[in-house]
């Protein structure tokens, strides 16, 4: 049993969609090359109908301080999560000038991206492993892509807290926090009918199978 996160929300439908289901955090995509990308507007409006009943997540990329405020201020995000180069400096800025716990993407493809975590820990309250895109996808995005890693990288040991996203379905979130032993999965594309368009029914079925007891 794991907490979900529903990502990339667009509309009131599918904010009250993840809600109705039992989702713990939802988040918004600020990154204007995706499909699910938000203005400050309309997340501002998203958050507001979400306020006090999940937590909500800002998704940056490399995002420049002018715009960090305006999520800040506008949005109230509960997190901020960063999803590109940011070092573990930047990460530690983003904190401290949006007062917000961060998320820190890490694209994984072998044991070398899951070592390259350990900076992050001291300044990230979550690592989120996320599968890297195969350098053939030319559309690649830094999140989102549909595909997964090999999730026994995650196997055995201890680690900070963490989050699983990548290729997530309903199909097959309840194997991947069986081997992962991850307490957060993170869906997007998995759960869509189309890129960008959450599927109500999807949402469901993917926060019943993660939370099924085992």
């Amino acid at each position: 049993m794991a907490e979900v996160k529903i990502c990339g929300l667009s509309t009131p439908e599918t904010v009250e969609a993840a809600i109705a289901a039992g989702a713990d955090l939802i988040g918004f995509v600020f990154y204007p090359k995706s499909p699910r990308y938000v203005t400050i507007d309309q997340a501002a409006a998203l958050a507001a109908q979400a306020r006090g009943r999940v937590k909500t997540v800002a998704l940056v990329v490399d995002a420049d301080d002018a715009l960090l405020a305006e999520i800040t201020a506008r949005v109230r995000p509960d997190f901020i999560q960063v999803h590109g180069s940011e070092t573990p400096e930047r990460v530690a800025d983003v904190a401290r000038r949006s007062g917000r716990p961060v998320i820190k993407a890490i694209r994984v493809k072998d044991e070398a991206d899951i070592a390259a975590a350990a900076p992050y820990a001291a300044v990230a309250s979550l690592i989120m492993y996320d599968a890297k895109a195969p350098e053939t996808l030319g559309t690649a995005l830094p999140g989102g892509n549909g595909h997964a890693f090999d999730w026994g990288l995650l196997d055995g040991g201890s680690r900070p807290a963490f989050m699983l996203a990548g290729g997530l379905t309903p199909a097959n979130v309840a194997e991947a926090i069986r081997v992962t032993g991850a307490p957060i999965v993170d869906v997007s594309s998995g759960v869509e009918s189309a890129p960008g368009v959450k599927d109500p029914g999807l949402i469901r079925k993917f926060i019943e199978a993660a939370k099924r007891p085992r």
